[in-house]
């Protein structure tokens, strides 16, 4: 499958990858949640070229991640803001800087970053938790599900045996 085609795909996941799917446009929205505004910040920052940084940006804008705001009238100078779309990416960064601390973290040369939850003031654990019981989300315990109307009714094939009790389940159309 080519890049350009998961765009196309009857899967959430690889239709976001194909937005969000390179190392560098999930480090130019974790940098404009650290209120990075600016083209040439972002470059300072990240160390990227400007062809392209200039790429991901116009990408990110065109997904309405991003949107341009002018700053500047002559010459035009825009800066980036995070759109909705792109604020609602704050937890998917969130749970990357945690896995980071778990499985990448190699003592002194990459000290662990916490988070600090403004307004308790409290460094916090990023967590997933279900919205209807309360209890932390975990692969095992989950099924996703294709909604009706959408092209593909029930269940996702699965390709282990992880039945748990009380979890319906399907036949493989496959």
């Amino acid at each position: 499958m080519k890049w350009h085609q998961l765009g196309d795909m009857n899967c959430p996941v690889g239709r976001s990858l194909s937005i969000l799917g390179d190392r560098w446009t999930l480090l130019i929205i974790r940098n404009a949640f650290l209120r990075t505004h600016r083209f040439e910040d972002f470059q300072k920052q990240l160390g990227m070229t400007r062809h392209l940084l200039a790429d991901r940006l116009n990408r990110l804008v065109e997904k309405e991640v991003l949107k341009k705001v002018l700053y500047q009238d002559g010459p035009k100078r825009y800066e980036y803001r995070l759109t909705d779309a792109g604020q609602a990416l704050y937890p998917v960064i969130l749970m990357l800087g945690k896995w980071g601390n778990n499985w990448l973290n190699d003592g002194a040369d990459h000290p662990p970053l916490e988070f600090i939850h403004n307004p308790c003031g409290h460094k916090t654990d990023p967590q997933l938790r279900c919205s209807e019981c309360g209890e932390e989300l975990h692969a095992r315990d989950m099924q996703p599900l294709l909604v009706e109307g959408a092209g593909q009714e029930g269940m996702l094939q699965n390709t282990g045996d992880s039945h748990h009790p009380g979890q319906q389940r399907t036949a493989s159309r496959g």
